[in-house]
């Protein structure tokens, strides 16, 4: 089965690859066609490039086989780049793994085009009621993936730049209002030592675009999608609000205060001090305040009207829909749900633990640390990407009009064109009904 989400370029490279993919990775899998070859059940990760959570990976897959005699799980691991369309050519040749992760907005398009069945891990060690909402995935009410953590974005700024221009330091219950923030931006380019004020990602690409800024068209009013029944973007995301979000994300352009297109590493550039402000993830926090110290300010997402918002969701753990070893894969997925698990994935990552218990035993995120305000963050402003599996091709439409209106084009007009282009893809998948 394709992903009929995917534009036909993805879909074509998919079923071309598959018989290379297939053979490639018949290491552990037992030649099986369901991810399970009598009791020995294969586990796909996107991990092959990031070895400090490769490594957890290992450790509960090395640990899972040691506890019990009846089940043994196998890994295989791919570069992020290739992992999604290793899965499209995987699931079109029907060689799923029995575990495989997701990336968490991803998870509808996955069970609506057949690559996902739904989970049971009740009886786990941590129930899934423990964890941030953002790291639980449901699709029509069932449950279909979950993850060990989560990540959040703030802006960071120095306190002492921020005092020197007579700007308020805000808080999680006092944000910035948009003129605030509009204000802190004037007063911080007009004083002449920064080119851009502002670093906010541009030059980033893919997932960063809706997962950055989405937010801050929700917090206008406007959202990718009428999320009442995800059957049409027109009205929504080419509404009053979204418009007005398009709008000034431009004006941050045309005043000067961000770059239409930001440098290779914009975080290294705010701790060179060449921007005042940075809108940046949890990743980057124990960065800046190794280089800064008490002069760092963690500063919650920008209330434009509608509340504060950030992205939520991130890599999780499902089951495929062709596994013949439900029963194992479930087990092992339940196994992985202790608590020492999600501290391990938390310290190796850098990343918020998705539950309380787990913050409590990683340095900085317990109550009262110095990071525990992105777990904070995470419970308060987290805003899933619409749930729907429309959302990879939405992904699509919202990076390409959000690049376009920074590049000059009309915000309107821009909008405008995506929703359109997001309707006929509902229209033409049936609303993704069934």
């Amino acid at each position: 089965m394709v992903w009929r989400t995917r534009p036909l370029a993805v879909a074509s490279v998919a079923v071309a690859a598959a018989t290379a993919l297939v053979a490639g990775c018949a290491t552990g899998s037992g030649g099986s066609s369901s991810g399970a070859s009598g009791n020995t059940l294969t586990l796909w990760t996107h991990n092959a490039g990031n070895s400090a959570e490769l490594d957890v990976v290992k450790r509960i897959i090395k640990d899972f086989n040691g506890s019990q005699s009846k089940y043994e799980v196998k890994l295989q691991a791919f570069p992020q780049s290739d992992y999604n369309n290793s899965v499209v050519a995987a699931a079109s040749a029907r060689k799923l793994p029995c575990l495989l992760d997701v990336d968490g907005p991803n998870v509808p398009n996955w069970a609506w085009g057949g690559y996902l069945d739904p989970i049971d891990v009740s009886g786990s060690e941590v129930p899934l009621s423990d964890q941030l909402p953002s790291t639980v995935s449901r699709y029509k009410d069932k449950v279909y993936a979950f993850g060990f953590y989560d990540v959040a974005l703030s802006f960071f700024a120095r306190k002492s730049v921020l005092n020197e221009y007579d700007i308020r330091i805000p808080t999680i219950d006092k944000p910035w209002t948009k003129a605030e923030f509009d204000s802190a931006l004037a007063k911080l380019k007009k004083s002449g030592k920064f080119q851009y004020p502002l670093e906010m990602g541009t030059g980033g690409s893919g997932e960063w675009w809706p997962y950055g800024y989405s937010p801050q068209l929700q917090s206008f009013g406007g959202d990718l999608i009428d999320r009442d029944g995800y059957k049409t973007a027109s009205g929504t995301l080419d509404g009053k609000s979204s418009v007005e979000w398009a709008t000034w994300f431009r004006s941050l352009v045309t005043k000067g205060y961000m770059s239409k297109k930001s440098g290779a590493d914009p975080n290294k550039d705010f701790l060179a001090g060449k921007s005042a402000i940075q809108w940046d993830g949890s990743w980057n926090a124990a960065k800046n305040t190794e280089k800064f110290g008490d002069d760092l300010a963690v500063i919650p997402p920008v209330d434009f009207g509608n509340g504060p918002k950030i992205g939520g969701a991130s890599w999780q753990w499902g089951m495929s829909s062709t596994c013949s070893n439900k029963a194992g894969a479930q087990e092992w997925l339940k196994f992985s749900r202790q608590t020492k698990y999600f501290v391990d994935y938390a310290k190796a990552t850098s990343t918020i633990p998705a539950t309380d218990a787990a913050a409590k035993q990683v340095d900085g995120y317990q109550p009262g640390g110095e990071l525990n305000v992105f777990v904070q963050f995470a419970r308060k402003f987290a805003e899933v990407r619409p749930v729907t599996p429309a959302y990879p091709y939405i992904s699509t439409e919202f990076q390409k009009a959000a690049q376009d209106i920074l590049a000059g084009a009309d915000p309107k007009d821009s909008l405008g064109q995506a929703a359109k282009d997001i309707d006929n893809n509902l229209k033409t998948n049936n609303n993704y009904a069934g």
